[in-house]
């Protein structure tokens, strides 16, 4: 439908725009459907047992090893130099990452309603992909939160020393909110959820994720094991994100070998005339 009937229907806009919401709601909680999704279950299952023996034994031998060392070698906190790092860091604050993305996924929901035919799959379509990015990040930070919270490690220098084995579990404050790093799970789960839709961008996302756990650690807002397993659990909830929506076929497919690959979506030049067509008056 184009915009124009839409605007002057606004019941009939209300009604497909209730319709679309909640099937968009009822697919991410369908039955899995996918004949593959056993392999693609077992694959993702020996990749993350790879990664967390992997990177738990770096998060271990770094806390024993590096953690004090490095924490000494940063500026001092509050340095006034270090203020676009400041600025740099919240690029990767789950807050603004999650306000961004679900400010896109709003305007994509309220234009699908205006549309037909194929115009509304391809707008559609990205909405899927939004709500893939939107719950890998968002899953991530809620379990970021509940790992902070009973772990309840002090940030580097509370306590006013270098202190790596500073705990008070679940003691819920800032000052003990340090394992693990959470612009650091941030950043590094929309990385993969990025690079899992659209795979070119994979350097460019990698590049971003890495100096995001940086910055964490210039600032002495972390210690750098907790950036590893900050980035340990944005990696791993992302994967599994991923395969909940592959096995329900929503943006990805399996392959016969149990991988997860994205599917074809609408190129940026489609999507430029689906947005002016759903404004045009």
């Amino acid at each position: 439908m184009p915009a124009n009937t839409a605007v002057g229907d606004p019941g009939n806009y209300a009604a497909r725009f209730v319709r679309l919401a909640w099937l968009s709601l009822a697919q991410l909680v369908r039955s899995r459907s996918h004949s593959r999704r056993a392999e693609a279950a077992r694959r993702a299952a020996r990749h993350v047992l790879w990664l967390s023996a992997g990177l738990g034994a770096t998060v271990i031998v770094l806390m024993y090893v590096l953690d004090a060392w490095e924490i000494a070698q940063m500026p001092k906190r509050g340095t006034p130099s270090l203020w676009w790092v400041r600025i740099l860091t919240d690029f990767g604050k789950d807050e603004y990452v999650l306000l961004a993305l679900g400010a896109v996924l709003i305007a994509v929901a309220f234009a699908a309603p205006a549309l037909h035919g194929i115009q509304r799959s391809l707008l559609l379509g990205l909405g899927t992909r939004l709500q893939f990015l939107f719950l890998s990040v968002a899953l991530s930070a809620l379990v970021t939160d509940v790992i902070k919270w009973c772990v309840g490690r002090g940030r580097p220098f509370v306590g006013g020393e270098a202190n790596p084995f500073n705990f008070s579990h679940f003691a819920g404050t800032p000052a003990f909110a340090s394992f693990p790093s959470g612009h650091a799970t941030t950043a590094f789960a929309l990385a993969v959820a990025v690079a899992a839709v659209w795979p070119k961008a994979r350097v460019v996302m990698a590049v971003y994720a890495l100096i995001i756990a940086a910055t964490r650690l210039v600032l002495l807002a972390h210690h750098p094991s907790d950036v590893v397993a900050g980035a340990l659990v944005g990696i791993i909830v992302a994967m599994f994100v991923r395969y909940w929506f592959a096995a329900r076929r929503l943006g990805f497919a399996i392959q016969r070998d149990g991988t997860i690959v994205s599917l074809v979506g609408p190129s940026s030049g489609r999507l430029k005339r689906v947005a002016r067509s759903a404004s045009a008056p």
